[in-house]
């Protein structure tokens, strides 16, 4: 019997700080004009200094894991695609499984950069229909405010902070993820990246000195490449699904810039109202941007059951991808919960563990000293 990976839950949070154009404009040489023209974007939220990549993660999971009736303990695997992860190691997603207490789930990183929401999602997918898991937590979770120059007009005016989650479940009913495209070209690798605090350019304080610890972007030819991607990538999945492009009801893109967007639909031949655009909202969040686009357009109607959906992106890498995905919603046999008791009780257990472990090395210590 075949097995079918539904998207059953659906989640997001943003920061509540909101940064403007009209702010920005007070720190670099820039202006709301320069830069609703350029890009769409009016405003980004900002993480405040309590609030990072996984604490936004996990509360956009929570949501997720109420619209689908999951409890934490249900979950078999947890992936956060990020490129901006809490740690090189140990993964941000191990973090989110420990904050909302899914104590039997498998946890990793994924990095693909802006197009890491979809190899993520495509990555969970596939353990479902080989049986090999029953239920997944996909996440795209950033807090990119942390690693741009703020004094940079040409990227900081683009990135903002927020988090977006799918709960993906086995079914028996036909439906859910139908097919994905996933490409990589890592000759342009130097066009998009950050380049240094890894094992090539360890931190240093002449990296710092350097601003190598920021995003570092060529604008020109990541906006040919995109404006090529996005709409290949559209048509490259619906030929390999066998699925016409006159069937697809909604188009949720990555939210980089306006003008690709645009581009895009006009090579797709398809009008503006068919694609899912928030950017002005909240700028580029990478990984967490197709996933905080589906929400709100779940949350608002606009998106349905039944429905079929594309999403499509690009980023650094290079990489691009899409999938199509008929929409579920909620299994019928969904009950309700109320995860945010398990992130209490998560809590209690972490801080229970925490301590087992200080205990049980001291008593190891004691031992080895032949105290």
């Amino acid at each position: 019997m075949s097995r079918y990976a539904h998207i059953t839950g659906w989640g997001m949070a943003v920061p509540e700080h909101v940064m403007t154009n009209d702010d920005l404009a007070k720190m670099v040489d820039t202006s709301d004009e320069w830069i609703r023209t350029r890009t769409g974007i009016r405003e980004r939220r900002i993480a405040a200094p309590d609030e990072s990549t996984a604490t936004l993660a996990a509360d956009a999971a929570v949501e997720a894991l109420k619209v689908a009736g999951v409890r934490p303990p249900d979950v078999d695997l947890i992936i956060v695609a990020s490129s901006s992860p809490e740690h090189i190691f140990p993964a941000t997603a191990c973090l989110v499984q420990d904050m909302i207490g899914a104590t039997k789930a498998g946890a990793f990183d994924l990095s693909a950069a802006c197009t890491g929401f979809i190899y993520a999602l495509n990555m969970a997918a596939q353990a479902i229909r080989t049986g090999n898991i029953n239920t997944a937590l996909v996440i795209g979770a950033e807090t990119l405010s942390r690693i741009v120059n703020w004094q940079d007009r040409n990227t900081c005016v683009l990135f903002g902070d927020g988090a977006g989650a799918f709960v993906l479940q086995a079914s028996d009913e036909p439906g859910g993820v139908i097919d994905a495209i996933m490409h990589a070209d890592g000759s342009g690798a130097d066009v998009l990246m950050l380049p240094a605090g890894g094992s090539k350019l360890p931190t240093s304080a002449d990296t710092v000195a350097h601003g190598l610890h920021y995003v570092h972007m060529e604008g020109r030819p990541v906006f040919r490449f995109a404006t090529r991607v996005m709409a290949e990538g559209v048509t490259e999945v619906l030929d390999k699904a066998g699925f016409p492009l006159e069937k697809v009801n909604l188009i949720i893109p990555h939210q980089a810039n306006v003008r690709i967007l645009e581009v895009a639909a006009k090579r797709l031949k398809l009008p503006m109202d068919k694609f899912v655009v928030n950017l002005d909202k909240y700028g580029n969040t990478s990984t967490a941007s197709i996933p905080i686009a589906a929400t709100e357009a779940a949350n608002s109607g606009r998106l349905r059951p039944g429905d079929y959906v594309v999403f499509v992106g690009f980023g650094g890498g290079l990489t691009w991808g899409a999938l199509l995905a008929q929409w579920t919603g909620p299994l019928p046999e969904r009950p309700e919960i109320s995860p945010e008791r398990y992130r209490l009780w998560a809590k209690v257990r972490s801080a229970g563990l925490r301590l087992k472990r200080k205990v049980m090395s001291k008593v190891s210590s004691s031992e080895n000293m032949g105290g």
